[in-house]
Parts: structure tokens; C-alpha cells; sequence
């Protein structure tokens, strides 16, 4: 779990470039090492997805996970705004919840997982973005997409209540052409 995240105080109303702040500070512990390992399980891991988008898969999950780590470290934090912390409170919950599962499992995801909780946490509440980046591929030749100002996804509506999915936060809607 990360420290920093478990010591905010979710009952009272917080400026998004405070939740950034901690948000920042996490991401600094983040080593070169850690982003090595955290690449190479999503590699692993991508050799579970179809051949034929592989490719973008991992494109995209290094671009909107691994990258962003570099683009939290190098922001100067001038965010505008309140945290939903009712919001917040129940995604921290889940991710809480999300790697008591993984640890118990195998461990050595914890370093993805750090970097996936920090950008999962990032995007929503601090970007005002969907956790998966547009242009992340799903099954079925879909692909998360921004139109008229906003985000939509082809997958939210059958992955919200999913206990290892971060869909239930997230703020991409239903792409409802799919």
C-alpha cells in the first residue's frame, strides 16, 4: 500500500494540486529498476493477448502506465480544483482491496502495481482523464476514444463491477456504439 495515499485525509475537501503533490512524491520512489520490471511483467503478461493487437497493447499500456510515471515526476503541479473525495475514498478502497489479491498471488507484480495505482489515481482525479489512454486496444477491434468531449470506452459497462478492473472509478463512459 502506498503510505502516502493511506495518511490523506478523505473526510475533508482537497485541491487537486494537493492530491498531486502526494501523488509526485510516490511516483519519486519509483527507480529505474522498478519501471525495468514493471515493463517486462507487461510483456509477460502481454503474451496472454490476441497476436494480432499485441503490438498496440503494449504500446499503449507503456505509454499510458510506464510513461506517466516520467510525466508525474517532470509536472509542475499547477492543477485547478477539488477532489471528489467521495470518489477518491471508494478508488482507493478498491485499489487497496486490488493488491491485497495481487500480493497473495505472486508478489512480484507489486511493481507494476504501484505504478498502476499511482496513474489510475493521477488520471481520474487529477487529469480529469480516462485511466486507459485513447487508443488503448480491446478485444473485438475496440478501442477507447475521445469524441465531442468525452472519453468513451468499449468495455465499462460489462468491467464497472469487476473487483480487478478500475472501471467503477473511472471516468470514461460506455461507448455506446459498441
Amino acid at each position: 500500500m502506498i503510505k502516502r495515499f493511506e495518511e490523506l485525509d478523505v473526510e475533508r475537501k482537497i485541491q487537486k494540486k494537493e492530491l498531486f503533490e502526494v501523488i509526485k512524491s510516490e511516483a519519486a520512489t519509483i527507480s529505474i529498476m522498478d519501471i525495468v520490471i514493471a515493463h517486462a511483467y507487461l510483456v509477460d503478461e502481454g503474451k496472454y493477448v490476441q497476436g494480432n493487437y499485441r503490438e498496440e497493447y503494449l504500446k499503449a499500456y507503456s505509454k499510458g502506465f510506464i510513461l506517466k510515471v516520467k510525466e508525474i515526476k517532470d509536472n509542475k503541479g499547477k492543477f485547478k480544483g477539488k477532489v471528489n473525495m467521495e470518489a477518491l475514498k471508494e478508488a482507493l478502497k478498491l485499489l487497496n482491496k486490488q493488491e491485497e489479491m495481487l500480493l497473495k498471488l505472486r508478489s512480484k507484480e507489486s511493481h507494476f502495481f504501484k505504478i498502476y495505482k499511482i496513474v489510475s489515481i493521477y488520471a481520474t482525479f487529477v487529469l480529469d482523464e480516462p485511466i486507459h489512454i485513447v487508443g488503448t486496444p480491446f478485444p473485438g477491434n475496440f478501442k477507447v476514444k475521445y469524441e465531442n468531449g468525452r472519453y468513451l470506452c468499449p468495455v465499462k459497462e460489462k468491467q464497472k463491477d469487476n473487483p480487478s478492473a478500475v472501471c467503477g472509478f473511472c471516468i470514461a463512459e460506455q461507448d455506446e456504439n459498441v
